[in-house]
């Protein structure tokens, strides 16, 4: 029998939402937590907004956290592969062999070597 999950509820906005979830209960709440605060801030931006301008309001801060978290992390990840990249090459340089980052300046260490063996 297939698992459905654990039944969570949580108040966000002043109304309980039963969720049912196979994530840990403890997250589920965390993350109502959350919206429950993102809903608040967007209130406090458009105090006399309905509950669903409020709610639209929030998904698009939420949203917005999530594109430039993802940008940061897409960043990070770049930065982090030329400068392994440079180091590469440095080691290349310090082990004696420039001759081969001359001839194939884009064949990673390993390739270079393979077919000396």
């Amino acid at each position: 029998m297939k698992d459905e999950g654990c039944l969570v509820t949580v108040d966000i906005n002043g109304l309980r939402y039963p969720i049912r979830s196979t994530l840990d209960p403890e997250y589920v709440a965390e993350l109502a937590e959350y919206v429950e605060r993102k809903m608040q801030l967007a209130t406090q931006e458009s105090p006399g907004g309905d509950t669903l301008k409020i709610a639209v309001l929030a998904a698009l801060n939420i949203a917005d956290e999530y594109f430039r978290a993802r940008e940061d992390g897409t960043s990070q990840r770049t930065g982090l592969a030329e400068r392994a990249l440079e180091l590469e090459r440095m080691l290349d340089l310090a082990l004696g062999a420039p001759e081969s980052l001359e001839a194939e300046p884009d064949a990673s260490p390993l390739a270079r070597t393979a077919g000396s063996f």
